[in-house]
């Protein structure tokens, strides 16, 4: 499933682009109930089994890219040859399909491909023009404005009108600099291609710290001055590129812009060890959403770069207390924190997301590099038995043979057993960090 938020500013429904396909043909809705953090849901069998747990089956995690490869092809866009990553890979054959409003590939998810490819240890001539291509593909994306589209059709056309391809300041554009960043760390210093991924994630840069500030300003407890008003989310991945540029150029502005969208963060987080949410941080508005929910993972890595201990201590408190909530009381989707009762929530245990997974991997990773207390390690070790089947549909969600990261789970053992590149390439990144190499 390739997915991102349709959020623009004042929109409210967060994750239906997720919702739809994952969902499509099928009946379930997302379970909905109250809870109060006073009288906590009984823990799903199986999810207690995961908090038991003390390491994963290695055998079963280990990182294969043979979807990915499925996955890759490549076109051609004004004449130039590009490699991509197809959205949508349907079981039980998985052959792709495309999406009548957007279209076969997109930024969104080659962006976060490039990652994973710069991460790999080593990277042989066929994963070095992989690369390339990638780069090349979004490269030829950027508009006349800075900005990204993100789609493309058939024939290497750029779809430059629907909502979640128009270039502007939003989840596929802040993807591609996180993605060229990761690029330029192995692509030969020199060579054009290089030159060219610096120019496009400078002018990106350049935009970043003109628009983000302008979206607001002060302490408020909305963070007005983060993406769409109130975005952490969005700003997690911001800051994920931002910190990449940084640690390339030096650049003080970049810094500055770091070190605001991180205080942003810091303010988005809600309750605290004792009360729900117990430190997580809210995505946007009033809601919380898994997908996405970097925010403890960039504060981690900023606070070790930029020498923000408040930062460190902040996304801790996540790890710390909310994570384990999720393993003791079952895996969430998403809630709505009601104002003014921070103790209480409308929550839906439904759709569970590679997306939602990886994230909280990523963090509790983080944290054992940053603190180097192991029992961070074993933390991310069961977040990710989700993928090796001790979940609510009791199924692995990855197939280490086959290299598949399945499209989620839309119910109490029910699986939506598609594979598309957003999934898997989460997935993969989630397994490659827990197997100790750090994503760029």
């Amino acid at each position: 499933m390739g997915g991102w938020s349709q959020r623009m500013p004042g929109a409210r429904d967060a994750f239906s682009r997720y919702t739809a396909p994952l969902l499509r043909g099928m009946a379930l809705l997302p379970l909905l109930v109250s809870v109060s953090c006073a009288a906590p849901r009984p823990a799903p069998a199986l999810l207690a089994a995961v908090s038991a747990a003390s390491s994963p089956v290695e055998s079963d995690l280990r990182v294969s890219l043979r979807h990915f490869d499925h996955l890759f092809a490549e076109a051609t866009i004004g004449g130039e040859r590009v490699g991509v990553l197809n959205i949508y890979s349907e079981a039980p054959d998985y052959r792709f399909a495309i999406e009548p409003r957007e279209g076969y590939a997109c930024v969104d998810d080659v962006a976060r491909g490039m990652v994973l490819l710069a991460a790999m240890p080593t990277l042989d001539a066929a994963r070095r023009r992989q690369l390339d291509l990638m780069t090349r593909f979004v490269l030829r994306l950027q508009a006349d404005n800075g900005y990204f589209h993100n789609f493309i059709w058939a024939g290497g056309r750029i779809n430059r009108d629907y909502r979640t391809s128009r270039a502007q300041l939003n989840w596929w554009s802040l993807r591609a600099l996180w993605g060229l960043e990761a690029a330029m760390t192995r692509l030969p210093a020199d060579a054009p291609l290089a030159m060219r991924a610096r120019v496009a994630a400078d002018r990106l840069v350049a935009n970043l710290k003109r628009d983000l500030p302008a979206q607001g300003g002060g302490k408020g407890e909305g963070a007005s001055w983060l993406p769409f008003g109130s975005g952490a989310d969005a700003g997690a991945t911001a800051m994920l590129g931002l910190m990449a540029h940084y640690r390339r150029t030096g650049d003080p502005g970049t810094r500055a812009l770091l070190a605001r969208l991180g205080e942003g963060l810091v303010q988005r987080q809600a309750g605290d060890a004792r009360r729900f949410p117990f430190g997580a941080y809210r995505s946007w508005r009033d809601q919380w959403h898994a997908w996405g929910n970097a925010q403890a993972y960039a504060l981690l890595r900023a606070g070790a770069l930029l020498d923000r201990p408040d930062f460190t201590a902040s996304a801790l408190i996540e790890v710390d207390h909310f994570y384990p909530y999720l393993m003791e009381h079952g895996m969430l989707a998403s809630f709505t924190l009601r104002p003014g009762a921070v103790e209480s929530a409308e929550i839906a245990r439904f759709p569970q997301i590679a997306y939602g997974i990886s994230p909280m991997v990523l963090a509790a990773t983080e944290a054992y590099r940053v603190t180097g207390k192991a029992g961070y390690r074993t933390t991310a070790q069961r977040l990710a038995q989700w993928f090796a089947g001790r979940n609510d549909a009791t199924r692995p969600m990855y197939d280490p043979a086959t290299g598949r990261v399945l499209d989620g789970i839309t119910g109490s053992g029910a699986v939506n057993a598609n594979a598309g590149a957003e999934s898997t390439v989460e997935g993969l990144l989630a397994l490659t960090a827990l197997g100790g190499t750090p994503l760029p």
